[in-house]
This record gives C-alpha cells, structure tokens and sequence, in this order.
C-alpha cells in the first residue's frame, strides 16, 4: 500500500470523503495514484488537509487558503519537523511556527491554531496499520519503505521506524536519506558506533554530504573525540560555510578546549546565521 486511502484520511479528519477529493484537486496536496488511479495521501498530505479544513471551516476564500497552503506545501515537507509544528492564521497573516523559527506562507484570515502533533497521534493507529499493510506486500520496494518509515518516526513509533528504515537498506543499501535517518535513531537509543557507521557509509558514497558530516560531528564528540568531531564540522563549513550549528558546535568545543578566539569567531558567525530567526 501507497499512502493512505481517501476513506482513512476522511476518517480521521472528521470530513466528507467528497471535501477530501475537492482539496486533492486544489492544487496544493501532491498524493498519488493507486491500481484503479484512486487517490494515496502522504501523511504530510494529511497535515494539509488538516489545515486546509480548519481554514475553511473558519470561511477563509478560498483563493486564500489555495494560495497559502501551495506556498506552505513546498516549506513544510523540506525541513520542518511535523511533530513540534504549529500553524496559525491570525488577522491577515498565516504563521508557520516551530521550535526554532517563525514564518508566513502568504497572508490569510480568520483565527487557526493546531498542534501538528495531536494530528500525530490521531494518525498513529492509521499509520501503524498502514505499515502492516506494507510488510504484507511482497513487492514494496525502498522508496515504500522509506516513506512509512518516516510517517511511523512521525508519530512516536520510532522502533517501528528503525525496522522500516532497515527494510529499506536490506532492499537499497545505498539510501542515503535512509542511512542518516536510520542514524539519528540509532543515536537516539545510544548505539553511537552504529549511528557513525551509517555515516560514514554515507561519506564513503557522497563525501561532500554535509548533513552526514555535521551528524558524524556529533555522534563522534558524544563517544569523546572532540578532535575527530572538530574535524567533521570543518569539513561540513568547507561544503556550507553558512551551517549554523556547525558553527555553534565548533564555538563550544573551542571554548571547551580554551580557544577563545576561535570560539568567538565561530560563536559571532552563529549568531550573525540565526538573527531573527
């Protein structure tokens, strides 16, 4: 299985299935098609459609709510974490918050405010059972796999996560996506030495992947190497001198290690990066 039916998805939103399918063709949702061309909605699909809802349950025109979600559509998925998001739609502005930053995906009206992550946990059965629906099929491949493995890490389910992100490297042991996520976990349950040869493997195929660089930063200054960390987040500045917490981390390590010069300067580059932020 896909994605999540129109059914489920109408379900657990508390709409029409009829409502669903009109917001799947306004242009903002991107779900794909199953055997018989029915839709399959991406968890992030539903995170939209939620908020589609609530706008339009607030009488928002809807060449607003279109407009604002389109812009919202192509922010939210790229680098936003679903759990700790919160969106708001307050006088003529819509606000997207979460824990390190605010901003606008075009203005709005009417008053919105929902926390993506009881979203989440409404999911979390529908997902799980989904995830079920997966291990059954004999022909899911990596990308399958990949795409449940981050709904399931979505909603709190992060053993369930690990095992589908395992899935995916027993198919596709070359995912990379799979490898740093899969690592951020291993990292998260203390397995340090897995999580740093997960990105190292990465960095044995991609060598300028700066995420892959800046996470082994991390996972090698908690096993305490600071030396071989320090090395990893210069080599992340060399690709992306604009990482700002690879300058921030930089700048503690100095500062640890009593280099205060290099640790303001990296320290006055963090800040200079995350101003108004």
């Amino acid at each position: 299985m896909k994605g999540y039916s129109t059914r489920e998805v109408a379900d657990l939103l508390h709409m029409p299935q009829a409502r669903v399918r009109s917001f799947a063709r306004a242009g903002f949702l991107h779900p794909s098609r199953g055997r018989r061309s029915e839709y399959r909605f991406s968890f992030q699909d539903i995170v939209m459609l939620r908020a589609a809802k609530e706008l339009d349950d607030a009488h928002v025109p809807s060449r607003k709510v279109w407009k604002a979600l389109r812009s919202l559509q192509e922010q939210l998925p790229a680098d936003r974490s679903l759990a700790t998001v919160r969106i708001t739609a307050a006088g003529d502005n819509v606000v997207v918050r979460d824990a390190s930053s605010t901003w606008e995906p075009y203005s709005g009206q009417a008053v919105l405010e929902f926390d993506v992550a009881e979203l989440a946990r409404d999911a979390a059965p529908m997902v799980r059972q989904a995830a079920q629906g997966v291990s059954e099929e004999p022909d899911a491949d990596a990308e399958d796999w990949y795409r449940m493995a981050i709904d399931l890490e979505t909603v709190g389910a992060n053993d369930r996560a690990i095992d589908a992100y395992e899935r995916v490297l027993r198919v596709d042991p070359t995912h990379n996506e799979a490898r740093i996520n899969l690592g951020l976990l291993y990292h998260d349950n203390g397995d340090l030495p897995a999580a740093e040869r997960l990105y190292r493997d990465v960095l044995a195929d991609d060598p300028r992947d700066v995420l892959a660089l800046f996470n082994l930063g991390v996972v090698l200054d908690d096993q305490g190497r600071p030396a071989q960390a320090r090395e990893a987040y210069e080599q992340a500045l060399q690709i992306d001198a604009d990482f700002a917490d690879a300058h921030f981390n930089l700048a503690r390590l100095h500062e640890r290690d009593g280099h205060a010069a290099q640790a303001l300067r990296h320290l006055s580059r963090y800040r200079a990066l995350t101003r108004g932020a």
